[in-house]
């Protein structure tokens, strides 16, 4: 069996360490270098007065994912600003997808584009995350 990717072990200990992405019920898919795939259960909870999902549900999942893309090279990394576009609602027991891939890296700062759609592949969201790293890595050396 071959050994698994960094951004596999990175990503699995980040999950392991988060409390709010639990609660929500965010599951990671897929990862790799500046990429990152997960799945979330629109849940009653979720629902907003309107019986659509709440925009800070959506929000929340799109910015995981967005975590998980830019800390996937074991160093450490903050959104510096995000931004995002609701275009359809999603509904109680709607499974989301976000996918979130790297346009753009260069020194400590990046762009990362995250779509959000439902299992019918339909676009509920667009958020653009801009990151920025800082000190310290996920994984320490022995982990690796």
């Amino acid at each position: 069996m071959s050994e698994k990717k960094l951004c596999y072990k990175v990503a699995t200990k980040m999950m392991a360490d988060t409390k709010f992405e639990h609660n929500l019920g965010i599951f990671l898919e897929n990862v790799d270098d500046g990429f990152a795939k997960m799945k979330m259960k629109v849940t009653n909870m979720m629902l907003n007065g309107h019986g659509t999902c709440q925009g800070g549900a959506i929000f929340s999942f799109a910015d995981a994912t967005f975590a998980i893309a830019c800390n996937s090279r074991n160093i450490v990394t903050v959104a510096q600003s995000c931004d995002i576009s609701f275009v359809k609602p999603a509904y109680e027991d709607d499974i989301l997808i976000a996918t979130a891939t790297e346009k753009y890296i260069k020194g400590r700062s990046g762009i990362y584009d995250v779509v959000v759609t439902n299992q019918r592949y339909e676009s509920i969201a667009f958020f653009t995350g801009k990151s920025r790293a800082i000190n310290g890595t996920i994984l320490e050396s022995k982990d690796i």
